[in-house]
């Protein structure tokens, strides 16, 4: 057994090539061979978001405080809110973050694949992260 406890392991500022605006991600676990699964807490401040991104075993978001948005490519943005459950599939390109007048926390859990969670792209531009 191994209990990770909080405020154990330091935050880690979102990095700008990754996000726009203002993020906080909180470590809450790491895989432990033979697993493949992490999680984080991360925390937009309003208007901070992803860029726009794939899993290759996708992702689920877990909203724990505040309001944010949601898109998959090519589909329409969705408002997310505390208790909204969000699963992208592996691969669908995507982004997530706040409102523009509220900060918005989830959990994010993710799986490897041949030690690789993430894809980053783009960053989601203005124009994208205002049709909500």
């Amino acid at each position: 057994m191994d209990i990770k406890r909080t405020g154990s392991r330091p935050s880690n500022k979102g990095p700008a090539d990754w996000f726009t605006g203002q993020v906080r991600i909180d470590p809450l676990f790491q895989p432990v061979e033979p697993a493949r699964t992490a999680g984080n807490t991360v925390t937009f401040e309003p208007a901070a978001r992803t860029a726009w991104h794939t899993h290759p075993l996708g992702q689920t978001l877990i909203v724990t405080a505040g309001k944010g948005f949601v898109q998959v490519w090519g589909e329409e943005v969705q408002e997310i809110h505390p208790g909204d459950v969000v699963w992208f599939s592996p691969g669908e390109k995507h982004w997530h973050g706040a409102s523009s007048d509220t900060a918005m926390t989830h959990i994010a859990i993710q799986e490897s694949l041949d030690g690789k969670a993430v894809d980053w792209l783009e960053h989601v531009s203005d124009e994208q992260y205002l049709q909500q």
